[in-house]
């Protein structure tokens, strides 16, 4: 169904936004200091859920091949307008668990909490006061990949951003590969999908955690959890938080390593 002139003025009104909270200055030099660990020049880190492309622009800046998957026209017009490197690669796909088409549900005023993830857009605005005026207007078809098909395309990438509003699980089941470091967007009320995530991360290999509250740019832990502590740390209620990302880190990270130097730097002092 095409979108009425209201809709439209909404999601104008839901990109510039998007364009205000991702864009704003400065934000590019924390994003940069929080991702620095995981970004390895010259090879692929993969973005899905790239919105306007915040974080793909800072994974460019610190020397990675880009491939971002943002599957909404408006918005994938919108990367293209602010982001215009040969090493970025813009999909308008999206992810899942097996390649073919699915219906994303488009929240023309808030388009970044569109969303594959039916059950779970029935469930948030109930368990979540954030999301309780939050409508879906639009349907769109859309086409869908595997995580396993882009590493068979472009490589195997440092790192992997999910953010796809509660369909994160579904995008790990297609992945088969144990990745250096990855993170998934993690929403309250709704953290049994966090759970699933844990469950889908810990089966690829033995990964460390830790979580970044909503939009800030550092670690909640001076140390990296286990799968059981931030199980422990979902069951609790991740502190009360509304929104935030999981962040896991393969045994044997640099990452971790440089993390355990620091706790022991601080502690002999």
């Amino acid at each position: 169904m095409p979108l009425s002139l209201l809709d439209k003025f909404r999601g104008a009104g839901g990109v510039a936004r998007s364009l205000i909270v991702y864009w704003r200055p400065g934000r590019q030099k924390g994003l940069k200091r929080l991702y620095h660990p995981f970004i390895v020049p010259g090879e692929a880190a993969f973005d899905i859920g790239a919105h306007l492309g915040d974080r793909s622009a800072a994974f460019r800046a610190l020397g990675a091949k880009v491939v971002a998957l943002e599957p909404q026209p408006a918005l994938a017009r919108w990367f293209r307008r602010v982001i215009k490197h040969d090493d970025v690669t813009l999909l308008p796909l999206a992810a899942g668990v097996e390649p073919g088409h699915a219906e994303i549900a488009i929240s023309s005023a808030n388009p970044t909490l569109s969303t594959l993830a039916h059950d779970w857009r029935s469930r948030v605005g109930s368990q979540n006061a954030g999301f309780k005026r939050i409508s879906w207007e639009q349907t769109l078809r859309v086409e869908v990949t595997t995580v396993d098909r882009l590493i068979d395309e472009y490589g195997m990438p440092c790192f992997i951003k999910i953010d796809v509003e509660g369909f994160e699980a579904e995008v790990l089941k297609g992945l088969s590969h144990p990745v250096a470091a990855l993170s998934v967007e993690f929403v309250a009320g709704v953290l049994e999908v966090s759970h699933a995530c844990v469950e889908e991360i810990t089966r690829l290999g033995d990964y460390r955690f830790n979580a970044v509250a909503g939009e800030r740019r550092d670690f909640r832990f001076d140390e990296w959890q286990t799968p059981e502590a931030i199980r422990r740390w979902l069951d609790d209620g991740a502190e009360g938080l509304a929104s935030g990302d999981l962040y896991a880190c393969r045994v044997g990270h640099p990452a971790l390593a440089a993390s355990e130097r620091s706790l022991f730097a601080s502690s002999s002092r």
